[in-house]
């Protein structure tokens, strides 16, 4: 059962958090500036020097999936070089390509096989990996390796898998970024989600108390922000046991019966009504947007506009109008309210879960 008192109780949420994931979610932004470092250190200089045939981007389980997405669609559809996204490096892997990738598993067969093949065939990898295990060994001598400087659990390193990306797409010139405003605007982030801001003001608690014994539809309204609920799920999934349905917004349109249930569902208006009471009144739909220019106001705008019951999840007016730092502060508002909403639930004090968040 949902104890939501929690939310507004400080000294009560420190001992409901005994492995402090609270504190460890809201280190987002100490990770950007490490991996930073890390990216000075190894040196991304020489991936400017010519344009590459391709770059592959090797999702592997955990927050891989949604950071590769979110690079592709911060990439954008004219992104001069193609991005693949792929489990396995393709079989036409070569010289000309460059190959990311991120995993908290240090023993990834699979992973550790294609950085293997990558480097036999000259490809320039790049691993935000731990610098122990197969896979760091596979590109040993050969990839940049950029292991986690800031200790946290798996589930919470989506910063750090992104900031790495990010380095990546900077030096080729494929998306634009500032890594000082980007590790800022994330510890803003977790500052307004601090544990001892009340629930009205504090956004992550707010959404957690929004997504709280739903049925959430996480309903991107552009490809970036759909990349962001991808990972919002995923956060949901890792901390509060919450299944979620991701659709780009058309997509969702397209599914009808499931579109026309959900516009009729109330917003957070009947926010304290008992699902049991009406099983439709489970499913809420949250129109995911990390809106950064007129185009995706417009879209917003035109979605409210079509499902006026439904939760809108921005990073709101405070984060300026930029793809990167208002998709990453999303992106941390999803981990910070997952957290919240798995410890009023309790669905991460269970047994061996201090043990496995480590890991």
């Amino acid at each position: 059962m949902l104890d939501d008192s929690l939310f507004d109780d400080p000294a009560r949420l420190v001992d409901a958090d005994p492995g402090g994931l609270l504190r460890l979610a809201a280190l987002s932004g100490a990770q950007v500036r490490a991996a930073a470092e890390s990216a000075t250190e190894v040196g991304m200089d020489d991936l400017a020097d010519g344009r590459p045939r391709a770059v592959v981007l090797l999702a592997r389980p955990g927050v891989g999936p949604g950071v590769c997405r979110l690079l592709t669609a911060l990439a954008g559809p004219r992104c001069p070089v193609p991005v693949v996204v792929t489990e396995t490096v393709p079989a036409w892997i070569g010289a000309l390509d460059v190959v990311f990738a991120h995993s908290e598993d240090v023993g990834d067969a699979v992973l550790a096989e294609s950085v293997s093949i990558a480097c036999r065939r000259g490809a320039t990898v790049v691993l935000a990996v731990p610098s122990d295990g197969p896979v760091a060994a596979a590109g040993a001598g050969r990839a940049k390796v950029l292991p986690p400087r800031i200790p946290v659990p798996p589930a919470l390193s989506f910063a750090h898998a992104l900031a790495v990306g990010l380095s990546i797409f900077g030096a080729l010139d494929l998306v634009r970024f500032d890594t000082d405003q980007l590790a800022d605007e994330l510890d803003k982030e977790a500052e307004r989600a601090h544990p001892n801001q009340e629930t009205l003001t504090n956004p992550a608690k707010s959404l957690a108390m929004r997504l709280a014994e739903r049925a959430p539809l996480l309903w991107g309204l552009d490809p970036v922000s759909t990349a962001v609920a991808e990972h919002g799920a995923f956060a949901l999934g890792a901390h509060a046991a919450t299944p979620c349905h991701v659709a780009d917004y058309q997509q969702a349109v397209a599914e009808r019966a499931l579109h026309r249930a959900a516009s009729s569902v109330g917003s957070e208006a009947d926010l304290f009504a008992d699902p049991e009471d009406n099983p439709g009144s489970a499913l809420r739909v949250f129109l995911v947007s990390a809106r950064y220019d007129a185009q995706g106001e417009a879209q917003e705008r035109g979605a409210v506009r079509d499902l006026p019951g439904a939760d809108l999840i921005s990073p709101g007016d405070s984060v300026r109008d930029d793809a990167v730092l208002r998709s990453a502060a999303l992106a941390a508002r999803f981990d910070l309210a997952a957290v919240y909403l798995g410890l009023a639930a309790g669905t991460l004090n269970g047994p061996g879960w201090p043990a496995m968040a480590m890991h």
